[in-house]
C-alpha cells in the first residue's frame, strides 16, 4: 500500500474530526485541528520569539562567531557566539589575553547585529577567569540571551543589570538536580529565576558534564532527563506566572530527532555539530571537512586539560598527547582556574585554535556522537529547511497513525451504537412478550453501552492527542 501524501493525511484528518462532532461535544478540540498547520512550534522565551525552535550551540574556540550566529538567526533560530578563547583571534592575545577576549567578543556581537535582525545569543563559561567581564560586555551590547555553562551561575550574577538591559539568561545543565539548585538559589538571592534552561546530554561534542560511566547510561539520556527537568520547572513556572522553556541537546541530528525531543516536553533543541558543516560556520574549511570524512569509529573520548571528559574526532595529535608527546606552547594567561595543561601535555585553547585554522596536525576537532553521519557542507538555510522537512515527516507519520486509530474507533463506535439500538429494541419486545431472553439481552445491552462510552473516550483522547501535536 502506498503511503498517503501530506495533503491526503490532513484532508482526511479534518474530515474525520468534523464527523466526530456528531458523536462528541468537542467543538474547541476539533476547531483547533481544523485551524492547525503541520509545522514546528516557535520557541518563546519571554518576549523573544524564534520561529525555528533551534538554538545553535556555542562552539569555541572561534567556531561559532558572527557569521554562523547571524546565519542561524536569519533562518529563524537563535544564533550563538561562543566567548571561550575568542581572544585568540586577536594578534595581541599573548600580550593581554583578557583584553583581547573582551575586544574580540564585543566586535563579534556587533558584527552579528549588522548581519541580522534575528535573535543573537552568547555562550559564556562560568569557569573562565574573565567570566564577569565577558558577561558585562554581553549586557552592555544588549545581546538577546546569554547561555551560561561549565559551572553553576548562582553567585554574583548581575540580575538587575540583565533585566534593565532586557537580556535573557539560560543556564546549561546536566541534571534536574542542578536546575532545582540554581532556581532555588536565584529565588533566595535575587527573588528572580532564569528565563530558560538548556539541558546538554551525554551525546554532545566538546566538554561533557558527565563521567565516562554515565555517557551510555540510560538514566542520563535525553529520554530520561528531559521529562524530569520539565517537572522540576513546573512549580517555578507557577510561582512566576510564566513559561520557562527547556532547550535540550546532545545527539540531536535530524528533524525526526527534533520532533522526538519536543515530544518529551522540551520547547526547542540545541544543535551544534550539524552547524559545523555549513558554509557560514566560522571555522576553516578543513575543520568542516573533518566532519564530512570522519567515520563512526573515529569519534571518541579525550581527557581534557580542564579535567573533564570530552568527545572529539580522534587524530594523531590526540594519540601523541596520550603517549606523552608534548608540543611546545606558551600559556598566555591563566584563563581557566582548573586548567591542568602541564599534566595533559598541551594547551586546549591553542589546540582548538589551531584546528579552527585548519591546522589539524597541531590540534583536534570536538564533535558530537553523530558527526560521522554528515556527508556534505551546506548553507545554514538549506540545513534548517532539511530539518524542518524531517520534522514535518515525523509529524505526518504520527498523525497518520492517529488518523488510522481514529477511523477504526469511529467505525467500531458506529457499529456498536447500532448494535446497542438493536439490543434495546429486542429487549423491549422481550419485556412485552415476557420472553425469558430479556435478562440476557439486558446484559448484552449494558455491555454494548459500556463499550460505546469507552470508544467515545478513545476518540476524544485521540483527537486531543492530535490537537496537542498540531498545536
Amino acid at each position: 500500500m502506498q503511503p498517503m501524501s501530506r495533503s491526503t493525511i490532513f484532508t482526511r484528518l479534518k474530515e474525520e474530526a468534523r464527523s466526530c462532532l456528531s458523536y462528541l461535544p468537542l467543538e474547541k478540540t476539533v476547531s483547533s485541528i481544523l485551524k492547525a498547520k503541520p509545522t514546528w512550534p516557535a520557541l518563546r522565551i519571554g518576549d523573544l520569539v524564534a520561529p525555528t525552535p533551534i538554538v545553535q550551540g556555542g562552539m569555541g574556540v572561534g567556531i561559532s562567531l558572527s557569521s554562523l550566529a547571524s546565519a542561524v538567526a536569519n533562518a529563524g533560530g537563535i544564533g550563538v557566539i561562543a566567548a571561550n578563547g575568542i581572544g585568540l583571534l586577536e594578534p595581541d592575545y599573548y600580550e593581554d589575553g583578557q583584553a583581547a577576549n573582551l575586544r574580540a567578543f564585543r566586535r563579534e556581537i556587533r558584527t552579528a547585529r549588522q548581519k541580522t535582525k534575528g535573535i543573537i545569543g552568547v555562550n559564556i563559561m562560568v569557569a573562565v577567569n574573565d567570566f564577569h567581564q565577558l558577561l558585562d560586555v554581553a549586557i552592555e551590547e544588549m545581546v538577546d540571551i546569554v547561555f551560561l555553562g561549565a559551572g553553576l551561575p548562582i553567585k554574583n550574577i548581575p540580575v538587575e543589570a540583565l533585566r534593565k538591559a532586557k537580556v535573557k539568561l539560560a543556564p546549561i545543565v546536566s541534571s534536574s538536580r542542578a536546575v532545582d539548585m540554581i532556581f532555588r538559589m536565584w529565588k533566595k538571592l535575587y527573588n528572580d529565576v532564569p528565563d530558560a534552561v538548556v539541558f546538554e546530554g551525554p551525546k554532545a561534542g566538546g566538554h561533557l558534564g558527565f563521567t565516562e560511566e554515565q555517557l551510555d547510561d540510560p538514566a542520563y539520556q535525553l529520554k530520561t532527563i528531559v521529562p524530569q527537568i520539565v517537572e522540576t520547572l513546573k512549580p517555578y513556572e507557577e510561582q512566576e506566572g510564566r513559561k520557562i522553556p527547556l532547550i535540550a541537546g546532545g545527539g540531536v541530528y535530524s528533524g525526526k530527532d527534533i520532533y522526538q525531543t519536543l515530544s518529551l516536553g522540551a520547547s526547542a533543541v540545541q544543535m551544534a555539530t550539524r552547524f559545523v558543516a555549513t558554509d557560514e560556520c566560522d571555522a576553516d574549511r578543513r575543520f568542516k571537512e573533518a566532519y564530512v570524512t570522519c567515520r563512526k569509529e573515529d569519534i571518541g573520548l579525550i581527557k581534557s586539560p580542564v579535567g573533564m571528559p570530552g568527545r572529539a574526532i580522534r587524530n594523531s595529535f590526540i594519540t601523541d598527547s596520550e603517549e606523552g608527546k608534548r608540543p611546545a606552547f606558551r600559556c598566555a594567561w591563566k584563563c581557566l582556574a582548573t586548567c591542568k595543561a602541564q599534566e595533559a601535555n598541551y594547551c586546549i585553547s591553542i589546540a582548538l585554535n589551531n584546528a579552527r585554522k585548519g591546522l589539524l596536525k597541531s590540534g583536534f576537532v570536538f564533535a558530537g556522537s553523530n558527526a560521522y553521519r554528515i556527508k556534505k557542507i551546506v548553507p545554514v538555510q538549506t540545513l534548517v529547511s532539511e530539518l524542518q522537512g524531517g520534522y514535518a515527516k515525523a509529524v505526518e507519520s504520527k498523525i497518520a497513525r492517529l488518523l488510522t486509530k481514529l477511523e477504526t474507533l469511529k467505525t467500531e463506535y458506529v457499529q456498536t451504537q447500532q448494535l446497542m439500538h438493536e439490543l434495546a429494541k429486542r429487549y423491549e419486545e422481550a419485556l412485552l412478550t415476557m420472553n425469558s431472553a430479556a435478562h440476557s439481552l439486558k446484559q448484552q445491552y449494558t455491555k454494548a453501552a459500556m463499550k460505546v462510552e469507552s470508544l467515545r473516550l478513545g476518540m476524544a483522547q485521540t483527537l486531543a492527542s492530535t490537537s496537542h501535536i498540531l498545536a
